[in-house]
């Protein structure tokens, strides 16, 4: 199967599954008992047209998987968000393929930038590792209210308020390129 998924950056033509991963994601996150900041359809629609994504077809053109990345800070952050893969194709490792092309790409478009993520998911926290992200404290992540906005609609958005935005469920995770060459 290693050449029957096709792996590109996101675009208009792409718009068409933005209802099927918002869905994904939802699901995905119930599953697992985790929260998840929920993105509209539109939102997801517009990081395809913007190119601000990463989307994976199966060989007969269905969707398989999706992740984007949103600036903050004019630029001094860049988030690596809504990693998600089809039911179907998940176990075969599409997830890391994803993620490792949106890194590349964000490497690449915003060089003396931090990447980081927040996530709940122990997956996602190995192929972060893997990549060379660390730990850290919610401190040490963007204090912009629009990626924080993200979280109202998770179900565990209580925690993140009772702490004042120190702590919640999730791991904050950061690539520094000042301190590692990847």
């Amino acid at each position: 199967m290693k050449d029957t998924f096709k792996i590109e950056v996101a675009s208009a033509r792409h718009a068409a599954f933005a209802d099927t991963i918002c869905i994904a994601m939802k699901e995905s996150a119930e599953a697992r008992g985790t929260g998840i900041g929920e993105r509209s359809p539109e939102y997801i629609r517009t990081k395809m047209q913007e190119h601000e994504g990463i989307v994976a077809t199966y060989a007969d053109g269905t969707w398989a998987g999706f992740c984007y990345w949103d600036v903050y800070e004019e630029g001094k952050f860049v988030s690596n968000s809504g990693l998600i893969v089809a039911p179907e194709f998940r176990g075969m490792k599409l997830a890391e393929k994803l993620k490792r092309k949106l890194f590349r790409l964000c490497r690449k478009l915003f060089p003396q930038a931090k990447i980081f993520g927040i996530t709940t998911g122990t997956a996602v926290m190995k192929v972060n590792t893997r990549l060379g992200f660390q730990p850290v404290a919610f401190e040490a992540l963007p204090h912009d209210g629009r990626f924080w906005k993200g979280c109202q609609a998770c179900k565990n958005h209580d925690v993140l308020d009772r702490t004042e935005g120190r702590y919640c469920l999730c791991t904050g995770m950061v690539f520094d390129p000042a301190t590692k060459k990847n």
